[in-house]
């Protein structure tokens, strides 16, 4: 007579939970990138609190950041003049067919954020991963 383990008393397997980005941010996120023209104003709720500012396409954020590396100082500022392209390509060459998929980055223009009891901080340009955002709104706070 065999007898079959009893499934409520195995050992769990541990089990590896990853931030799902949410799907409608995603697809507005690749929508800005069909004109790096546009930009939309965007408040999202992130763990550091709440950040507001303008939603960009990836390479209008790639320009905007490379014009910023070309005001940096010290001998090694030269380096950075081709940065963001080689960014760029690199990801290319390791996501192959990959790249084709949903964003998995947001960036924003005038960025502020809001958070806690301190004083609102400002960034020209912000980067963030997708599923780091656990809430949104168009719009920002009057």
């Amino acid at each position: 007579m065999t007898v079959e383990p009893d499934p409520l008393h195995q050992p769990a397997a541990p089990v590896v939970t990853e931030s799902v980005p949410d799907l409608q941010l995603q697809m507005l996120v690749r929508l800005m990138s069909e004109d790096d023209g546009a930009a939309l104003p965007l408040t999202l709720l992130v763990a550091g609190g709440l950040l507001h500012g303008e939603l960009i396409s990836h390479e209008a954020w790639k320009a905007d950041w490379a014009r910023g590396l070309r005001g940096v100082g010290g001998a090694g500022a030269h380096l950075l003049e081709r940065f963001p392209e080689q960014v760029d390509q690199e990801v290319a060459a390791r996501q192959g067919a990959a790249a084709r998929r949903l964003p998995q980055w947001i960036h924003l223009r005038n960025a502020t954020c809001l958070g806690g009891s301190g004083d609102p901080v400002v960034m020209p340009l912000w980067r963030g991963r997708l599923a780091d955002v656990s809430g949104w709104s168009l719009g920002t706070p009057a």
